[in-house]
């Protein structure tokens, strides 16, 4: 398939679309989000992307977009691994590397991590590159570091929870909640943080557990707004830690557009809130669903 992403794009989307979701992709006339975030991939090229994309620089767009209070503290960051001043750490804290999703290793306590293999699996992870044939052409364009952080706990939770705040042009329309130490359960909520039940963004649902309204909503929603404003569709995670918003990441093609999306009136539905600019010869329009 990444051969084949190299000859033909259109082409590898089109198969591992299909494969993936059970639908034929069509990109002249896109209609679920699904397929839209593929014409994204393909044709969107909107540089501001593959900076934050990375852990790191995204730090400078959300500091100049108002933002920099949201972002956690950070102690150090660099390109050799080697370097990190492990004795001047704190007993806890996450480290990462900044071109990737799940390259982290959280330490709660610095007396029990093994130095020698998380620096031979950052240096790992630095080296490891994309699926081509998945078309994120933002990813890794920046050069790969590493990032270490404060660790983020709760003092009233047993857990933190990551609100995702689903963004169409600037405005939320939605919000995927989940659990911090549980990446394949998660819930959808509107906007005035009411459960949609019925819909599933890919992984299983969490309803056994009533998942707590942020108390700071409101002051998410437009942190939202203003980090999503220069995107066609951007998702801006955030966490609320001891009644403080902290930001996590932005992420503009959720599995790659290849999640099946229930019920699939939801996939059209979010594909009505995303207008693309297709252009066909000299003429350009606006798709609108």
């Amino acid at each position: 398939m990444n051969l084949l992403y190299k000859i033909s794009p259109k082409l590898n989307l089109k198969i591992l679309y299909k494969l993936k979701t059970g639908y034929t992709l069509s990109l002249e006339n896109p209609v679920k989000f699904t397929e839209k975030l593929q014409w994204i991939k393909l044709y969107e090229r909107n540089t501001l992307m593959t900076r934050c994309s990375d852990k790191f620089l995204v730090r400078d767009y959300i500091k100049s977009h108002g933002c920099g209070a949201l972002l956690n503290e950070l102690y150090w960051e660099g390109f050799d691994p080697e370097e990190i001043p492990f004795d001047e750490l704190p007993d806890a804290f996450v480290i990462k590397a900044t071109h990737g999703s799940g390259f982290n290793i959280i330490c709660e306590n610095k007396r029990l991590l093994n130095r020698e293999k998380t620096i031979a699996l950052l240096k790992k992870w630095l080296n490891a590159k994309f699926l081509l044939c998945y078309g994120e052409w933002y990813y890794g364009v920046e050069k790969p570091r590493v990032i270490v952080e404060k660790y983020l706990k709760d003092e009233d939770r047993d857990t933190l929870f990551e609100y995702m705040f689903f963004c169409f042009h600037g405005e939320p329309r939605f919000i995927h909640v989940k659990r911090a130490a549980d990446k394949d359960a998660a819930n959808v909520y509107d906007l005035d943080f009411n459960l949609m039940p019925d819909v599933k963004m890919g992984e299983e649902d969490d309803l056994g557990v009533e998942l707590p309204k942020p108390e700071n909503l409101d002051e998410m929603l437009e942190c939202a707004r203003k980090l999503s404003k220069e995107f066609l569709h951007v998702r801006v995670d955030l966490y609320e830690v001891n009644g403080k918003v902290v930001f996590g990441e932005l992420s503009f093609t959720k599995g790659a557009g290849f999640n099946r999306i229930a019920p699939a009136s939801f996939d059209i539905l979010m594909g009505s809130w995303l207008e693309l600019p297709i252009k066909v010869g000299e003429k350009c329009w606006i798709i609108k669903n």
